[in-house]
């Protein structure tokens, strides 16, 4: 196995690990803010990992989507929501326990479908040639609506919190 193949499978690997150690961080950071930019370097990440697919189209649309639009509304929430990180607020959850169970469970039920089922390949879907127009077309065609419902459900995100953070803030006189 040549050199270069053996560092870009390395590469792939550290890569996907420096993702796992990043979204273990969106989870367990205590401050809402840094739970936002891990969750931004795992995005990123993961556009890494479809650039080394060969999905260039997709890591854009990663970048563009994801990190450019998901995160900027969820900073812009946390930044106006500023009693989220408030010495009052609970910071951690009591359920601990419950859900590490629920997860292992999860991954056991998630590990034993994955080994049974059967992965067949055929020669036709390997010879399969996708174009980036193609993709294009059946985004601004087939898939359109599910694009629209979510740009409404992120205005509507958008406007609870606003909402949210205006009830709570003190009025000021005039």
């Amino acid at each position: 196995m040549p050199i270069l193949e053996i560092a870009a499978k390395f590469g792939t690997y550290a890569v996907m690990a420096v993702i796992l150690i990043f979204a273990l961080g969106v989870v367990t950071f205590r401050n809402l803010f840094h739970c936002a930019l891990c969750l931004a370097a795992a995005l990123i990440g993961t556009a890494v990992i479809y650039v080394v697919l060969q999905a260039e189209y997709l890591a854009a649309i990663q970048i563009l989507l994801y990190v450019g639009a998901v995160v900027t509304l969820i900073i812009f929430a946390i930044m106006l929501t500023e009693h989220l990180a408030g010495k009052t607020a609970r910071q951690n959850n009591s359920q601990s326990l419950l859900a590490i169970v629920g997860l292992l469970g999860f991954v056991t039920l998630l590990a034993t479908l994955i080994l049974k089922t059967p992965w067949p390949v055929t020669p036709t879907a390997l010879q399969a040639k996708n174009s980036v127009m193609g993709l294009g077309k059946a985004l601004m065609g087939t898939y359109v609506f599910p694009f629209e419902v979510i740009s409404i459900i992120l205005i509507a995100a958008l406007i609870g919190t606003v909402v949210i953070a205006k009830k709570d803030a003190p009025e000021e006189p005039l």
